[in-house]
């Protein structure tokens, strides 16, 4: 097995306002598993200051070189799949386990960017997604929200937590003026902003504005709190920071059982990869608590990959997938974003 990577810094389009500042770019690698005629690819994807793999980039890539050298040796044979015993030392780098996982199983299906053969990678499947506004001015917000109801999605994620709150309320009672909670489906992502007492409050003024459910109200590592968050919140919460860096399946389980959330959240790059977001979702499940997909700003080439993952499951829920349009260098793709779906239109 002949293995490699291939470093892309994508650069987005228009800065990327979240609660830990601006993004301007981000590192992604793309690993090649090829034997003959068949190389399959898998990305691994980054997001500095949240991915709990990454510190920096010398040291990530010599991470990336080490399990290079493991697969260029006898880490990964063509007939026997990756040795069990790399992708067990991999837990605390889901990104790239991710893109180990999922680059073996595109050349497990011939290296034609299929990792799943299924009703979405067939292109019969579309997937109903949530549109994504990033934090800004207050008028590129309402610019972003604008784009978005004019693309016919019935489901909108909105960011909160970097300028000031009541302009965020502001924004937000201005759409629900004119779509109720029927037509119109709100979420917001605070990704940890607020403190315990001002959640509280927050919460209750999200109520009045019918908000489907916020990411994160509160910064993550605060069990006993979430968990009272949780319990008598007027609006669902959903974690996502919250299951980053929780690896074994005992500590999992822990988690859920002691905050009791109303969804999660899973990125596979960021949650364990795919094999550990399998496990969330069989956890969750086993406690009846719903949960939606999110891309973790991979290129097309990981979104594509994840888009396959999630239709693996018969989940009704709006995903979190439509962030192939970010980057002005991105990989070209047969995804199609439309209506508020997102399918495979080949060409």
């Amino acid at each position: 097995m002949n293995c490699w990577v291939e470093f892309i810094d994508l650069k987005f389009i228009q800065p990327a306002g979240t609660s830990r500042g601006v993004l301007y770019s981000k590192p992604s690698w793309i690993l090649h598993l090829n034997q003959g005629m068949v190389t399959g690819k898998g990305e691994i994807s980054v997001i500095p200051g949240l991915s709990p793999d990454y510190s920096d980039q010398i040291s990530f890539e010599k991470k990336i070189d080490e399990v290079l050298s493991q697969l260029n040796g006898d880490g990964c044979n063509p007939e026997e799949g990756i040795a069990s015993s790399l992708l067990n030392s991999l837990k605390d780098f889901p990104s790239i386990l991710f893109g180990l996982e999922t680059a073996w199983l595109d050349f497990e299906h011939g290296g034609k960017g299929i990792y799943f053969d299924n009703s979405f990678s067939q292109g019969d499947r579309k997937i109903p997604i949530n549109g994504l506004v990033w934090m800004g001015t207050p008028e590129f917000m309402q610019e972003q929200i604008d784009q978005k109801l004019k693309s016919g999605f019935t489901t909108i994620k909105m960011k909160i937590g970097a300028i000031d709150l009541i302009t965020e309320l502001k924004i937000l009672r201005s759409i629900r003026e004119k779509f109720s909670a029927d037509q119109l489906t709100l979420r917001v992502d605070a990704n940890g902003a607020f403190a315990k007492t001002e959640a509280t409050k927050v919460l209750q003024q999200l109520a009045e504005l019918e908000i489907h459910s916020i990411e994160q109200p509160i910064p993550a590592g605060t069990w006993d709190d979430m968990s009272e968050l949780c319990k008598y919140t007027p609006v669902p919460i959903a974690l996502d920071e919250e299951l980053i860096g929780i690896t074994s399946r005992e500590k999992k389980t822990e988690l859920l059982e002691t905050i009791c959330p109303q969804y999660i959240i899973i990125k596979p790059s960021l949650h364990g990869g795919i094999s550990g977001t399998k496990e969330w979702i069989e956890l969750a499940e086993a406690q009846n608590i719903p949960w939606w997909m999110t891309s973790a700003l991979e290129s097309n080439f990981g979104l594509n990959a994840i888009c396959q993952f999630t239709a693996e499951y018969d989940n009704p829920l709006p995903q979190g997938l439509g962030t192939g349009s970010l980057y002005e260098n991105n990989f070209e793709s047969d995804l199609t974003v439309k209506n508020g779906f997102i399918y495979l239109n080949p060409t």
